[in-house]
Parts: structure tokens; sequence; C-alpha cells
């Protein structure tokens, strides 16, 4: 596809639009001829990648019968089993052969004709991620949007990344950057997040986008995915401050911990030098295992140094990402 829009100048370019699906077979052509009439007119070639996660209804037949008609460039890619939504989305973007790389859901919630400035913002404003604020959401309040308002409050103070919505799927990315990073368990929440360790935020934005209410099938998510948020959390951050030197996050609390035992202990051994018996005090039993505790967290963190220095050897040594363009000559 390639064909002249009047309202975009964008740079040369091509766009890959990623959109996994599970048991959504009501949504699966009117997900096409969604995407196809809002990117009819797209001046630069495009592509639809669509993601069948395993359904177990006729959403991979249904898919691949409507982009039989619809043309080449919607493609189906059909996983083995259900490797649930990240999975999915990876297995998307590494079919992808675009240069930007459009996410978004494949319930219709999410309105295509909002790609073209998602992507025109990207490139104009030479940034690395656009991601969707769902500014006006069509869910319930109780079970949808209070839990993610709640939680997207807590993942800005944490990570410090100033997106008000992380849950939304509708995101554009410049695709080598995107590349820097691999999603795995349900870290799709957490893309901004994951690239923030291979770019600088003041890359990243927000744009505003609509918001539709589900017309079709039933939602995948639930209260019970709160839970595995707060654990993931915790995972990114870890990865987001520690990653290139895990020894400090563990060595910190090792000492912390070892060096309240030795207080403990050394303030019994006082006790017994005056003449008090110990033996039978649970604070002796703590002691003991805060020292014990803390010798682990030390060993923890010189195996993870260990570790990182065969992950960052197996890069060519490198932890860091040089972006394409910046440098001079053939190093660039």
């Amino acid at each position: 596809m390639n064909m002249t829009h009047p309202a975009l100048l964008l740079p040369a370019h091509r766009l890959s639009v990623v959109v996994p699906m599970y048991n959504e077979v009501e949504n699966a052509a009117p997900l096409i001829d969604a995407v196809q009439a809002a990117l009819a007119s797209y001046p630069q070639p495009w592509e639809l990648i669509v993601v069948d996660d395993g359904s177990r209804d006729a959403t991979a037949a249904t898919l691949r019968r409507h982009a039989r008609t619809v043309g080449d460039h919607i493609r189906v890619v059909q996983l083995a089993r259900n490797f649930r939504q990240t999975a999915a989305m990876q297995a998307g973007i590494d079919a992808a052969t675009g240069d930007v790389i459009v996410t978004m859901d494949g319930d219709l919630q999410n309105d295509p004709r909002d790609i073209p400035r998602l992507v025109q913002r990207l490139l104009t404003e030479d940034l690395d991620i656009v991601a969707g604020w769902r500014h006006q959401r069509q869910d319930g309040f109780w079970l949808r949007k209070l839990p993610s308002q709640l939680a997207n409050r807590l993942i800005r103070r944490i990570t410090g990344l100033p997106f008000h919505d992380l849950g939304c799927s509708l995101k554009a990315f410049r695709a080598d950057v995107l590349r820097e990073v691999r999603l795995y368990g349900e870290m799709h929440r957490f893309i901004p997040a994951w690239l923030s360790t291979v770019t600088s935020p003041a890359r990243m934005a927000e744009e505003p986008v609509e918001h539709f209410a589900r017309t079709h099938g039933t939602s995948k998510y639930g209260l019970s995915r709160t839970l595995r948020v707060l654990v993931d959390l915790l995972a990114v951050t870890f990865f987001q401050r520690f990653a290139a030197r895990p020894g400090h996050f563990f060595g910190v609390i090792g000492l912390a911990v070892g060096g309240l035992g030795l207080g403990i202990l050394g303030y019994l051994g006082v006790l017994k030098l005056l003449g008090e018996s110990i033996g039978g005090r649970p604070l002796l039993s703590l002691g003991f295992f805060c020292v014990i505790g803390g010798l682990q967290f030390l060993t923890t963190g010189v195996l993870a140094e260990l570790l990182i220095r065969i992950y960052y050897g197996a890069r060519h040594g490198q932890p860091y990402v040089v972006r394409r363009g910046a440098g001079d000559g053939d190093g660039a």
C-alpha cells in the first residue's frame, strides 16, 4: 500500500501494525477492515500483522480467510498454543519488517484512525515511542478504570515515567529501539519502562487517543491481574536501576541484614560476658539467621555480577546502546 494522504507529510518509512488476538472471532474481520479503512490512503508502505495467540475458536481461520480477500499486506501469524499477550506481541514484533511499529489490541476498543497521528508525532518530533492515552476510557469504573488509575499512579511514582495510561496497547515505536528489548512473561504493560533501559525518557511521549466500549467478545482482563502487575513492577524496577550492577542491590541488603545480625550477636556476647544466660533467648536465633541471611545476599550479589558479565559478554561487552545515526564515521 502506498497512496498519498494530503494531511500527512512524513519522512520515508515502512509501517508495521501488530495486533495480538485470542478468541476474538467476532472481531477478526472487522479489525482487518478497520485498519484497512484507516490506512487506505497512508502515504507510506504499510503492513498489518495479526497474531493469533492459539485461539480455541475460529479466529485464526477467519483471519486467514479475510486477509486473502484484502491483500498481501495483511499477514497472519498463528501460534501453536496460547502463549498469552506478551509473547504474541513479541511474535508480531519479530515478524514485522517496518521501520516504525505500532501495537494495538484486537478487541476494537482502540481506534486505528489514531495510528497516523501517533506515527507523525513519533517521526516529526524525533521520538522513540509515542504511547496512547485513553483519556476518556469507556470501561467499567470499579473493575477496570479505578484499578488502572491506581496502578498507573504507582507505576509513575516508582519508574519515574510520566505516562498516564501504560495499559493502553496503542503505541508507536521506532523498530530499532523496540528490538533492543525482549518481552517475556506479562511485560507488555511495561514496555515504556523496559525501553527506558535503552533510551532516554526525554524521547518518550504520550498522545490522547480514542477508546470505545467493547461490543463483541469477552474481556481477557480482571482483578486477578493486579497482583501480577505488582510482581512485574518489582522486576521492571530492578532492571531499570540495577541491570548493570545487581551486586549493589543484593550487597546493600546483605550488609544491612548481616550487620543487624552481627549487632545482635555482639549485644548478646556482652551479656554473656556479664554472666547472663543467652542460650534460650529468641534474639540469639534471630541474630544467627540474620548473619546467615546477610551472607546469602552477598553471595547472591557476587553470582549476579558474574551472570551480568556473561550476559554483556554475549552482547560483545557493551552495557549500552548507540543510537543509529548519532555517531561519527563508520561507528554510527
